[in-house]
């Protein structure tokens, strides 16, 4: 057996562990800390003559101050199309219209809502850190089939070295991610 084998689950490991950190940090841009911020509209997609489009596409999205989000379409005609598209998202806030654009207020936030929603920062990184140890687990497990398979117990043993490195890196590179939003969302 080559030992080509053995890096390839490794790389097919790092790439699922990098895919969990991109999800997380996906994930926590929706995060709000009680600051107007235009990724909260990144999920809306409006019907855009029959076709599912991102919000971005069809309105210009601003934040005019730190507590407003200001969507300016760019058809009169979309105006309730988007705040339908809002309310169906789920995203928490009721839009306001004017008949020319649309104003999301965003409250200021609690100390107990704060403290809510770094909990559920954690929870997601708990998610992330367990994609992660199963990536681990699946290349782990790859090195002990290969070593009844003819590849050399050393290689094996210097592989999962590898994966465990690589695993305690992406968890330390999680735990920054989560404490860095951690500080985001307290600052007030």
């Amino acid at each position: 057996m080559d030992i080509s084998v053995s890096k390839q689950s490794i790389r097919e490991a790092t790439d699922k562990m990098n895919d969990a950190v991109k999800h997380l940090e996906e994930e926590l841009r929706t995060f709000r800390a009680g600051k107007a911020n235009l990724s909260l509209l990144y999920p809306v997609e409006v019907d855009y003559y029959g076709t599912l489009t991102p919000l971005s596409q069809v309105a210009s999205i601003t934040a005019p101050d730190q507590k407003t989000i200001l969507i300016q379409p760019w058809e009169k005609r979309m105006i309730p199309i988007i705040e339908k598209a809002i309310f169906a998202a789920n995203i928490g806030y009721t839009p306001q219209n004017n008949g020319e654009q649309i104003r999301i207020n965003i409250p200021p936030m609690t100390e107990e809502s704060r403290k809510d929603l770094v909990k559920r920062a954690k929870a997601e990184g708990e998610t992330a850190k367990m994609s992660i140890r199963n990536a681990r687990r699946e290349c782990m497990e790859a090195h002990k089939k290969f070593k009844k398979e003819g590849l050399p117990e050393d290689c094996c043993s210097d592989a999962d070295e590898t994966i465990q490195r690589e695993t305690d890196s992406f968890n330390k590179r999680i735990d920054e991610i989560i404490s860095a939003k951690e500080k985001e969302i307290m600052t007030v």
